[in-house]
């Protein structure tokens, strides 16, 4: 029986500036101590994570490591955990990297990304005859350029690469980056139709699908999410559709019953570093995936996952086994 999960897609070295405040255009600002380079991006995150949650499971990655010393770091921080397979990475180019600005007083950031190698990922970058998994999980659409092209048959490129890894008897899984603008649109309905398990935020919920989610004044419509999630099933979702935001998960499972999570109520002072939190989360849903939990238990695994990652700067630090974050329920759960 074919075992695992693959990560594929954006391998990313994150340079984090923690900053002052975020300034008005124009304006300075300053950048204090504690400048830290770390893994980023879809594959590094999810995979590190899942490694994290379960050090048995069988995790494959795909993509790209440029040929420079962040290449050799990426590969080296993901290869510290024996159950991640790397001979799917392969090295060209330059490495990615994001110029993570990180707001000490919010502690929100602000991303400003160079694609490098991963700019021309595609779907002939995998090898599909060795590649045995059960879940093959990519992201992030958007931020994928070569992926992102239009396909005569498929609608995009991305589109077509997940009707492959169906084709091979895999379960898909999507993630996207957020942006502005009007690419939601185009580039996220054609790769739903392939996908069986989408985890995204309110806001690109929002976008996919036209359901208000969150307004201008930053409140949240919960009361709208049942709708957003079943626009996305009807958009071709299969099996799980997901939604997470700092206040809650929510989810409509394969029998399409809707199922909501509140997230974490955690103390003053925990929380010191937001960057990654949306991608421990995608692994909590894909570790419960893979081991066959319910819906409920998922979105539980996703909020625990989520604020373990919450409690350090970097991305996985702070994420543990199953067991050991899903304590932090019991610590904060409301």
């Amino acid at each position: 029986m074919r075992k695992g999960i693959c990560c594929a897609g954006n391998i990313i070295v994150d340079i984090t500036y923690p900053i002052a405040t975020w300034p008005k255009q124009n304006e300075l600002t300053h950048i204090t101590e504690g400048i830290t380079n770390s893994t980023g991006g879809s594959v590094c995150n999810t995979i590190t994570d899942l490694a994290r949650l379960d050090p048995e499971m069988h995790l494959v990655a795909s993509g790209f490591a440029g040929h420079d010393a962040e290449g050799d770091f990426v590969l080296q921080e993901m290869g510290k955990y024996p159950n991640i397979d790397l001979s799917m990475v392969k090295r060209d180019g330059r490495t990615s990297f994001t110029a993570v600005m990180s707001n000490n007083q919010t502690k929100e950031r602000t991303f400003f990304q160079h694609a490098g190698a991963n700019a021309y990922y595609g779907e002939d970058d995998i090898d599909w005859d060795s590649l045995d998994v059960n879940i093959f999980h990519i992201g992030y659409i958007l931020l994928l350029p070569n992926l992102d092209q239009p396909d005569a048959e498929f609608g995009t490129k991305m589109a077509r690469l997940l009707h492959k890894a169906q084709s091979k008897g895999m379960k898909t899984s999507i993630d996207v980056v957020s942006e502005s603008g009007d690419r939601f649109c185009k580039l996220i309905p054609p790769a739903l139709k392939y996908t069986d398990y989408c985890v995204i935020n309110e806001l690109e919920a929002q976008q996919t699908t036209g359901v208000l989610l969150r307004d201008d004044s930053g409140k949240l419509h919960t009361e709208n999410m049942p709708l957003a999630l079943q626009k996305m099933k009807e958009m071709g979702v299969s099996t799980w559709a997901v939604i997470h935001c700092p206040e809650v998960g929510c989810g409509i499972d394969e029998n399409g019953k809707y199922y909501e999570v509140p997230s974490l109520k955690l103390p003053k002072g925990y929380i010191q570093g937001t960057v990654g939190a949306g991608d421990a989360f995608c692994a909590g849903i894909l570790y419960s995936a893979e081991k066959q939990l319910n819906m409920a238990d998922a979105l539980k695994v996703g909020a625990c996952a989520a604020a373990a990652s919450l409690s350090e700067v970097s991305a996985s630090d702070g994420v543990k086994t199953a067991a050991e974050v899903l304590k932090l329920a019991e610590l904060y759960g409301k």
